[in-house]
């Protein structure tokens, strides 16, 4: 299976049963992933623990006051049997702006908002709203 949708499954799961944490074998770009979306306030907290084959990341899941979580919806987009990808003027808003794609670029993990303001195409990760 796919590292990346496995950890979006367990995002999602973990959400779903108000879980304050998950662990995941660590990778550079699900940090790069996790620690972009908690950037962007989806999650509270994301650290790398262990040492050697046994590293994993500790995401802390992000609610608000009524314990509802703060990330509604995150969903895989590129796939590893069909890759999206799409240059900078064709990245278009998700919700009216109130979501995000997530963008990997030559540059590194971004938004479409900061892609499409640096003139950075790539393949689509996730949608988050």
């Amino acid at each position: 299976m796919d590292p990346i949708s496995s950890m979006i499954t367990q995002i999602r799961n973990a959400l779903a049963v108000k879980k304050p944490f998950i662990s995941i074998p660590a990778s550079n770009f699900k940090y790069d992933l996790a620690s972009l979306l908690a950037d962007l306030g989806y999650l509270r907290s994301v650290s790398r623990v262990g040492r050697g084959v046994k590293k994993y990341l500790k995401i802390e899941l992000k609610y608000n006051n009524n314990g509802e979580s703060v990330l509604r919806q995150i969903k895989k987009i590129s796939k590893p049997g069909q890759r999206i990808y799409l240059p900078s003027h064709e990245i278009k808003s998700v919700k009216s702006g109130l979501g995000c794609l997530i963008v990997s670029t030559s540059s590194g993990l971004m938004t479409n908002k900061e892609a499409k303001k640096k003139g950075l195409g790539g393949e689509i990760i996730c949608e988050v709203f």
